[in-house]
């Protein structure tokens, strides 16, 4: 069996790993994920009780107790270049032995649960509103590093999405197409709107939002994707981390989704005008959805 390399997986002296700086026994085996490090304080501050507390760069890490459950939060910073460290590195601490650097017999799966800020693209769902992503179309690079391979509805999806682009104009990237887990969307979808969501490796330009920089991603771009359809699922949302976090997790055998609090709608050209209220809201959703989970 292969023996990972120091220079792969990388372990301080009291055996954390290297970004992360948390060690098997610190996390929980469902893990909500954000991208602000101030949301993770506005998440266990719910909690029973915080068994853990660990920060280091972007990443800062509660695990504690709510209603009996034990959860983790982390946060990730904003965009898929850190989703790529957080989940290969939560993915380590469970199932590669830190000893032997070997990658465990016994796969231990994790439940990854987004909840994050985004941006609608829907002139009809206003901001306030909670989504959940039935699949993420990833504007990024990220899952071309790896060997994935697309299911067959998963491929569906792309092939209909590349013909809309046919007809309507390209993106100035190539996509690629992931889906959320069954069973985490199932678990999560009550009170929340449903769509496909795009993931966007930048704010600015990748979202087509211009100051003075002029982006290749324009606005008539935005207004032509509000058509497009499938299986009664509209493109409905911009953000920065979900076609990541669903990728990398079905590549590694865990499960995922994505929740959203639109705090803003970019075809109306609104912002929410009680954010902070927004995001607690759909907090507390997840929290009630996520101690009904089996794992």
């Amino acid at each position: 069996m292969r023996k990972i390399p120091q220079s792969e997986l990388i372990l301080d002296a009291e055996g954390r790993i290297y970004h992360l700086n948390l060690r098997p026994e610190d996390i929980a085996h469902t893990i909500l994920t954000v991208g602000d490090p101030a949301r993770v304080g506005r998440i266990s501050q719910y909690f029973d009780q915080i068994d853990y507390e660990a920060e280091k760069r972007e990443f800062v890490t509660h695990t504690g107790w709510y209603k009996g459950k034990r959860i983790t939060v982390i946060s990730t910073g904003i965009g898929p270049d850190n989703i790529d460290i957080a989940i290969n590195e939560l993915d380590a601490l469970v199932n590669i032995d830190f000893k032997t650097r070997q990658v465990k017999e016994k796969h231990t799966v994790l439940n990854f649960i987004r909840v994050g800020t985004s941006g609608c693209l829907q002139p009809g769902i206003p901001v306030d509103s909670m989504l959940i992503s039935a699949y993420g179309i990833g504007l990024d690079n990220l899952m071309t590093f790896y060997e994935y391979h697309p299911t067959l509805s998963e491929a569906t999806l792309y092939d209909e999405w590349s013909r809309f682009q046919d007809y309507s104009g390209r993106l100035p990237v190539e996509t690629y197409v992931v889906q959320a887990n069954h069973q985490l969307f199932e678990a999560l979808k009550q009170n929340m709107r449903r769509g496909i969501t795009f993931t966007s490796p930048g704010f600015y330009g990748p979202q087509g939002r211009t100051l003075r920089a002029t982006p290749r991603l324009k606005d008539e771009t935005l207004q032509r994707i509000q058509h497009f359809s499938y299986q009664d699922l509209k493109i409905t949302n911009f953000e920065m981390e979900t076609s990541a976090i669903y990728g990398l997790s079905r590549l590694l055998g865990h499960h995922a989704v994505s929740c959203n609090a639109i705090i803003a709608n970019r075809i109306n050209g609104t912002f929410s005008k009680t954010p902070t209220q927004t995001v607690d809201r759909l907090i507390l959703e997840v929290l009630e959805r996520v101690i009904e989970l089996d794992a």
